[in-house]
């Protein structure tokens, strides 16, 4: 594609999108797979969307352990879409928790044909095709939404933040996740971490919480966020623990409980003194109204709710509903978290160190600057390989 065609693409194309992603968001019902209305098939002589794939294992740094699992490594899919010698890239993080796999994804991807589509600019039609090959799938469905947003801010000429609108300097500090762990190993990670970041995240969830909190706060007294991933089993015990937490600099609380307890989960929040976000309650945008009242407000994951197109929908939603916003992620390359961080100047918190705790990142993107998000001006969603 010549630079004037690129350039004049990029113009018409920024103002039809900044018009779709502002409207008043519809909520999405995954559907049975549709074939392509043959109106939309491939003309002669445009460029064609390429499609292509393959599995990454991510190293962690170090053991990383929640409230019931604990591993070394994450497996991820990366993905490609290709359009007239422009590339989007994408990404599937698949913790174990989320019920993918790689061989799950690249099964789903094989499905997946983009032939029908024109340009990369059908978004709305391409992502809503995407949805209704399969129900759940969110991990594999968002490593297409990633590439394909990549691709068209590429086209474009314009990082994400910018066509939505938003102000990259205020883009909230990442906070950074402190693994449950011995005491020892608690401190060594709190010393690595408490000089670089502004905000700290921990997992508890098991019979020593305070011992943990006790021994952050031996070094540090820097905020901190509570991930209990759903470790928590009784509410009265629960509340308790939340009021010793905000004695100690507790900012706030995520999935106290089991997403199964949403009575108990309510209970917590109504008498709270900290926010409280929902997480593994919460997956796509259908879910927002109905836990309102539930929680505070809820963590966006892109691996969760299918990616950017859907977490801009929640975003838009959320707000509208007076419910608090996060953008969190899995462990992830730069890929994926330079594509959730987009949003991050629209959000309240932001929990976006997932390429952090990794040894072998391919891409560049999005970095974390005195312990702030900072998001740079390279278009689609601010990546370079390494």
């Amino acid at each position: 594609m010549n630079y004037s065609r690129r350039k004049f693409i990029g113009k018409t194309a920024l103002a039809t999108l900044a018009g779709v992603s502002m409207a008043a968001p519809a909520y999405i019902h995954a559907q049975p797979a549709q074939s392509v209305p043959p109106a939309r098939k491939q003309a002669a002589g445009k460029g064609k969307l390429k499609l292509s794939y393959r599995p990454y294992d991510l190293q962690l740094r170090h053991v990383f352990t929640i409230a019931n699992s604990s591993r070394t490594t994450t497996p991820v899919v990366l993905t490609e879409i290709e359009y007239d010698g422009v590339t989007g890239y994408g990404e599937a993080s698949l913790p174990p928790y989320l019920g993918e796999s790689q061989g799950s994804v690249m099964d789903f991807l094989k499905k997946v044909d983009l032939t029908p589509f024109t340009e990369p600019f059908q978004m709305d039609e391409i992502l809503t095709y995407i949805d209704r090959i399969a129900d759940n799938n969110t991990a594999a469905k968002a490593s297409i939404d990633i590439a394909l947003h990549d691709l068209v801010g590429k086209i474009i000429g314009q990082p994400w933040h910018k066509i939505w609108g938003l102000d990259k300097s205020k883009a909230p500090s990442t906070t950074f996740t402190i693994g449950i762990d011995t005491r020892e190993v608690v401190i060594e990670k709190t010393k690595e971490a408490a000089h670089l970041y502004n905000i700290l995240k921990v997992k508890l969830g098991r019979d020593n919480d305070k011992e943990i909190i006790e021994a952050i706060r031996t070094v540090t007294d820097k905020p901190i966020a509570i991930d209990a991933n759903q470790g928590w089993t009784d509410r009265n015990q629960a509340l308790d623990m939340i009021y010793w937490l905000k004695e100690r600099g507790i900012v706030m609380i995520e999935q106290p409980m089991s997403k199964y307890r949403p009575d108990d989960n309510a209970w917590i929040t109504e008498r709270s003194p900290l926010p409280v976000f929902a997480d593994e309650s919460f997956q796509r945008l259908t879910d927002v109204l109905k836990l309102r009242g539930i929680y505070t407000g809820v963590n966006i994951k892109l691996m969760k709710c299918t990616g950017m197109r859907e977490a801009w929908k929640i975003l838009t939603v959320a707000r509208a509903t007076n419910m608090k916003v996060m953008i969190g992620c899995m462990t992830e390359t730069s890929c994926a978290i330079s594509a959730a961080s987009q949003l991050s100047p629209a959000v309240d918190f932001a929990d976006l160190d997932g390429n952090l705790l990794i040894s072998n990142d391919i891409f560049s993107g999005t970095k974390v600057i005195d312990g702030k998000l900072t998001l740079n001006d390279l278009p689609g969603i601010g990546i370079k390989s390494n």
